[in-house]
């Protein structure tokens, strides 16, 4: 993992580049999540350009309040956005330690599954929030049933802490909860 300059990505691994997210990503990150199967496990998160543009400016938020937040992802070399990931400041409003806290996340794009992406922009995502922010508390959500992301997550330290109904008008949507505690 290298650190670039501060006209170009963030993070560099061995097959990405992390950026801090720009204004112009906003047709990329609709074309992130366009596909209804990498949106399954989104909870209510819809591919429409408002929805999206509120999640990329409470990104770049995070970044300009707090000094951190996901990254848009791309193939070294390549501008289009193929996941989103890293560590941003939410505040969910139902307690269980996601209030005023990092959480971790992961968006892939369906058609880089099974490549190992997002163990390793997060393993470097996390690397550079420990180093610069210090080690601490970090959650993440995985809605219920996506075994893949619960995957990465064991991998990457986090360990069980709960589970939260997020679903609106009388529709669950269960979410099993994590932390990772240095």
């Amino acid at each position: 993992m290298s650190v670039a300059t501060l006209d170009g990505p963030v993070l560099v691994t061995e097959r990405f580049e992390l950026w801090k997210p720009q204004a112009g990503d906003l047709d990329d990150m609709i074309r992130l999540i366009a596909d209804e199967e990498t949106r399954r496990f989104l909870g209510l998160v819809q591919a429409e350009p408002k929805g999206v543009f509120e999640r990329l400016q409470r990104n770049g938020g995070s970044w300009a309040l707090y000094g951190y937040g996901t990254f848009p992802v791309r193939l070294r070399g390549e501008r289009e956005i193929v996941a989103n990931c890293g560590v941003f400041h939410s505040w969910r409003g139902f307690g269980h330690g996601m209030d005023d806290a990092p959480e971790a996340g992961w968006i892939v794009r369906k058609d880089h599954w099974g490549i190992g992406l997002a163990r390793e922009v997060m393993q470097a995502a996390l690397e550079w929030f420990d180093r610069i922010h210090g080690p601490r508390r970090i959650a993440c959500m995985i809605e219920d049933g996506n075994l893949g992301s619960e995957r990465v997550a064991a991998a990457l330290g986090f360990t069980p802490c709960g589970s939260h109904d997020i679903g609106e008008d009388g529709k669950p949507v269960i979410v099993n909860l994590f932390e990772r505690v240095p």
